[in-house]
């Protein structure tokens, strides 16, 4: 693909992704690595249902996210210490959250921020 036709692709996403058109992230992610802060689950959410209607288990690896269809797979790298896990995205966050993705329990600990709450990562749809 070309520059050119890759810039005019990015620059289509980026603009629908503004106004809150949600298919063309998968097209931006899949070509350009998102970064953003991430988050993990709070024990409440434990056992209860998530907006696909799978029950939350803190001990898979999954994640909500504002856009991604559920069941896309994202590799979730910590920039902080490069440590990286692939999670299923089975719930939607909030269009007005300043997070880019919130990942299950165990995930956070496979990327190093269970204790912290939050890193800076780097988001590729696999």
């Amino acid at each position: 693909m070309s520059a050119i036709v890759k810039a005019i692709r990015l620059a289509i996403a980026a603009s629908l992704l503004a106004v809150g058109v949600a298919t063309p992230v998968r097209v931006l992610a899949a070509e350009t690595p998102l970064t953003g802060t991430a988050t993990f689950y709070n024990d409440k959410f434990q056992g209860k249902k998530t907006s696909s209607g799978e029950v939350y288990d803190g001990a898979a690896l999954t994640a909500s996210h504002k856009t991604l269809p559920y069941g896309t797979k994202v590799k979730v790298t910590n920039l902080a210490n490069n440590q990286s896990v692939v999670v299923t995205v089975n719930d939607r966050m909030k269009k007005s959250s300043k997070v880019l993705i919130e990942v299950s329990k165990h995930a956070a600990e496979e990327l190093g921020f269970a204790k912290s709450g939050k890193a800076k990562v780097k988001l590729e749809v696999q």
